[in-house]
């Protein structure tokens, strides 16, 4: 997936470039989360190495009878797991394209409550559609996109111009991922799963900017709904995905 890091407000000049080290301490829910996900991913290599096996699913892969023993961990454990070393740079690449962009305008808590929960969801959807154990973080990386579709939409009139068309290639990019997805080995239920809850999300739970005029011809994009204020809706939220995530470890298995 691809999207711009940066999306500068409408009237407002891109930023200039910065420093890798800069956009780190800047973006450090995006780059945190990468560097956490390499680390894992290392470790299941020096465990192959070791061992001589593929552990995947003994790390926490999901898998539905694991999970329904009792392994709710494994509603987690799946996005930080791949399958592969082009399966990490694919998904790793995706979130150092598009998470700074949404981690900008949702702030670091949101935004890594945001990738989490989509995360979460992805595994929801892949348990309760698709039989086969799968693992990667495309759930939560089909959220951010969703949740910047989202955001773009309802700020349509603040973006003006520059919004639509970033939003008209951000749906493109998921039509396109979706049909991607619907090849052999793809578990497109996970991506569904994520993508949905991106938007609801966005739709709940993200920031509301409006213009403030502090002088005529200076303005001052104030977020409405800030972080403080939607914390205990957000913890609603990630309480009905558990139920929920709960009623599918008893569905019949697709």
């Amino acid at each position: 997936m691809s999207a711009s890091a940066d999306l500068p407000p409408q009237g407002q000049p891109a930023p200039h470039s910065r420093t890798l080290s800069a956009n780190i301490g800047r973006f450090r829910g995006s780059f945190g989360l990468i560097g956490f996900t390499v680390l894992v991913f290392a470790a299941q290599w020096l465990s192959l190495t070791l061992t001589g096996s593929d552990l995947l699913l003994e790390w926490g892969a999901k898998s539905r009878p694991e999970m329904a023993a009792g392994q709710v961990w494994r509603f987690v454990t799946p996005i930080f797991l791949h399958v592969s070393l082009l399966h990490l740079l694919v998904n790793m690449y995706s979130l150092y394209a598009i998470g700074p962009a949404v981690e900008r305008f949702f702030g670091t808590p949101r935004f890594i409550a945001l990738y989490l929960l989509s995360g979460i969801s992805g595994v929801l959807f892949s348990l309760a559609f698709s039989p086969f154990p799968s693992a990667g973080a495309s759930g939560s990386i089909f959220g951010l996109l969703g949740a910047l579709a989202a955001f773009l939409y309802l700020h349509r009139t603040l973006f003006g111009r520059f919004g639509r068309l970033q939003l008209r290639q951000l749906i493109v990019v998921a039509v396109l991922n979706l049909a991607l997805g619907l090849m052999p080995g793809i578990d497109n239920w996970g991506h569904v799963g994520g993508l949905v809850a991106g938007v609801v999300l966005a739709w709940s739970i993200g920031p509301i900017f409006r213009v403030v005029w502090l002088a005529p011809e200076q303005g001052q994009l104030v977020d409405q709904r800030p972080w403080r204020d939607v914390r205990a809706s957000t913890l609603v939220a990630a309480g009905a995905l558990s139920g929920l995530a709960l009623v599918a470890l008893f569905l019949p298995a697709p």
